[in-house]
C-alpha cells in the first residue's frame, strides 16, 4: 500500500459529517453526527514571506499532546486522548454551539481548578475542554479534525503526559517527550502527581 501524501488535505467521510475543510490557514473539527462544527485558525505568515498564511501554527496552535490521565481515559471511553490546545481568539463555532452540553468538575483535576467538557448532545462527541487554569484557551480532540493529514503533520503530538497512568501494553509514542504527570499545571496539595 502506498503512503498517503500528507502535504495535501485528506478529508474522508466519517459519520454524518461531509463538509469539513482545510484551507488558507484554517481547518474544521466536526462531531460524529455533523451537528457541531468548529473552525480553528492561525494567520501567521511563514518566514519565506509568501502571501499564504500557514494553518495551525503559533500563536493559534499552542501545543499538541497525548494524555493518559484517568479523566481522559474515562471521558473518551478509551486508553488515552490525543489533544491540541488552541487560543480562543483562533477558534470559531461554525454551527451547533447551542447543541453542545457541558459537564464540569474539579475533584480529579491536578490544579484543583474546574475543567469543563463540551459534548455534542446528539452524538456525544467530546469536542473540547476548557480549564480554569488555562483562560483564553480550549483543548480540542485531534480525532474531531476533519483533515486527517493534519493528524500526521501539524497536529502530531509533541509529548505524552500522565505516562504513569498509561496501560502497560501500550508503548510510548515515537519522538514524543514523555512526562510522568502534567506538563502544564502545578501539583495541587494532596494529589501526588495527578
Amino acid at each position: 500500500m502506498a503512503a498517503r501524501d500528507n502535504s495535501k488535505p485528506y478529508i474522508p467521510v466519517a459519520g454524518g459529517a461531509d463538509d469539513g475543510w482545510s484551507k488558507e490557514g484554517q481547518a474544521t473539527a466536526t462531531c460524529y453526527c455533523g451537528a457541531v462544527q468548529l473552525a480553528f485558525a492561525c494567520l501567521v505568515y511563514p518566514a519565506d514571506n509568501t502571501d499564504k498564511p500557514q494553518p495551525t501554527q503559533p500563536p493559534g496552535l499552542v501545543d499538541t499532546f497525548v494524555c493518559h490521565c484517568t479523566d481522559c481515559r474515562k471521558i473518551t471511553a478509551s486508553m488515552f486522548a490525543t489533544n491540541f490546545i488552541v487560543a480562543d481568539t483562533h477558534l470559531k463555532h461554525l454551527r451547533g454551539q447551542e447543541t453542545l452540553k457541558s459537564f464540569s468538575q474539579s475533584k480529579t483535576i491536578a490544579s484543583g481548578k474546574a475543567m469543563t467538557n463540551y459534548f455534542c448532545s446528539t452524538c456525544g462527541s467530546l469536542m473540547y475542554r476548557i480549564g480554569e487554569m488555562f483562560p483564553g484557551h480550549s483543548i480540542l480532540r485531534t480525532g474531531t479534525v476533519d483533515d486527517f493529514s493534519l493528524h500526521e503533520t501539524k497536529l502530531k503530538p509533541r509529548f505524552e503526559i500522565y505516562t504513569k497512568d498509561r496501560v502497560g501494553w501500550l508503548q510510548g509514542g515515537t519522538n514524543m517527550e514523555q512526562v510522568n504527570g502534567s506538563a502544564y499545571t502545578p501539583k495541587r496539595p494532596g494529589l501526588s502527581e495527578l
